[in-house]
């Protein structure tokens, strides 16, 4: 079984973007979580699926939103890394501190 763990910048960036669509549109951001969690549990069901982008570290887009799930595998441990917008400066989640020991 995979065990699940999120950095605590990626949980930020998902509070943050699901206040932003929620200040858009009533809804938006139940979508938007409701896309997060379904690519969170394909990327549980099937993580080496997603297209890898550096080292173990791989990249699973959200459908209807111009978002990734960025990811590290170890063994049987996934690592959300960062919730990144697509326009974004690639990249910038890199100096973030793993969960995983050194």
């Amino acid at each position: 079984m995979i065990v699940l763990l999120w950095n605590k910048d990626a949980l930020r960036e998902a509070d943050e973007t699901a206040a932003f669509y929620q200040e858009k549109q009533s809804g938006l951001e139940k979508r938007f979580l409701d896309n997060l969690e379904d690519a969170t549990a394909r990327i549980a069901r099937n993580p080496y699926l997603y297209r890898k982008i550096e080292n173990n570290i791989r990249k699973c887009k959200l459908p209807h939103f111009p978002y990734a799930v960025i990811y590290r595998i170890e063994k049987e441990t996934l690592e959300i890394i960062a919730i990144m917008h697509l326009r974004q400066a690639p990249g910038y989640w890199k100096h973030r501190d793993s969960v995983f020991p050194s």
